[in-house]
């Protein structure tokens, strides 16, 4: 296949993927030279599962963009990101490149602008030290007890409910500080495939009047231990956490991550959105 041009490839919705919007870069032979994707973003990372009065509004549409590399520099990627906007009802879109990457001169060049610097991190099972890891469990946080939860995350996120909701067999594993009933702090990890041996956590996060006792760190050490038995095949959990958030980072070294490898977030922005987003503090503490 020698004619490799802009003029060679069609740009063709795909249908039939739930929650998602898909395009592909065909050429001759229906070869796909490059892909698109829109999703309406729930709210992850620090984000994930917010309290009822932190919760907010994103209006935003995650994109995914990706050229097979002997057919980059033909147009087809800005041709792909132009089907892609023609469909977006969100009034901006967000997306995550490798640093220093091909993807990040592509932001840069459609004037996408850089939002967040975030690291990557992993943690392996093989490298625990479980009998550390249950003394940090078992430590005293007068006025906490530990809860879990476990089940598929439905598609409106509020810990409160969940936490209300009897455990069943799923993806997701929630670990929370209870202080007398109200919610103090908590994480959560999803489970991808079951051949997978990969999760992904989200937090800890730990809520304001609640700071200062350790609590992150708590909840944590009981996800990475809860998560383990509950889905035994897992050897590796991934975290992503914002470059300058230092708490966390340390946190995450703390408790035995180690870098995995560093993206950065890019936003476009259509036109304003309809309302704010509310502001909220967060710690890891």
């Amino acid at each position: 296949m020698d004619a490799m041009n802009e003029g060679s490839i069609d740009i063709v919705a795909v249908p039939d993927h739930p929650g998602v919007r898909w395009w592909q870069a065909v050429a001759s032979h229906g070869f796909v030279a490059g892909v698109a994707g829109l999703r309406a973003t729930r709210s992850l990372g620090h984000d994930l599962l917010l309290p009822t009065a932190l919760a907010r509004t994103t209006d935003t549409a995650e994109l995914t963009l990706y050229v097979e590399p002997r057919w980059r520099r033909r147009g087809i990627g800005s041709r792909l990101l132009a089907a892609a906007l023609a469909e977006t009802a969100e009034p901006r879109l967000v997306t995550h490149v490798a640093a220093d990457s091909p993807g990040e001169a592509f932001c840069l060049w459609h004037d996408f602008r850089h939002t967040r610097s975030l690291r990557h991190d992993l943690l392996t099972y093989c490298n625990v030290h479980h009998a550390w890891l249950g003394e940090l469990i078992d430590a005293e946080h007068p006025g906490y007890r530990l809860t879990h939860w476990t089940g598929d995350l439905p598609a409106e996120l509020r810990i409160e409910e969940l936490l209300r909701s009897p455990s069943r067999p799923g993806d997701a594993v929630l670990t929370a500080a209870d202080a007398g009933g109200d919610l103090a702090a908590y994480a959560v990890a999803v489970v991808g495939a079951p051949a997978r041996p990969r999760a992904r956590q989200y937090g800890p996060a730990v809520l304001p009047g609640h700071r200062g006792r350790r609590l992150g760190r708590w909840v944590n050490a009981a996800l990475i231990q809860r998560l383990r038995e509950v889905h035994p095949h897992l050897e590796e959990i991934e975290t992503v956490t914002a470059e300058d958030d230092s708490r966390l980072l340390a946190l995450r070294e703390d408790l035995g991550f180690g870098l995995l490898r560093r993206t950065r977030r890019y936003e476009f922005t259509l036109r304003p959105p309809t309302r704010p987003p509310a502001t909220r503090g967060e710690d890891a503490r």
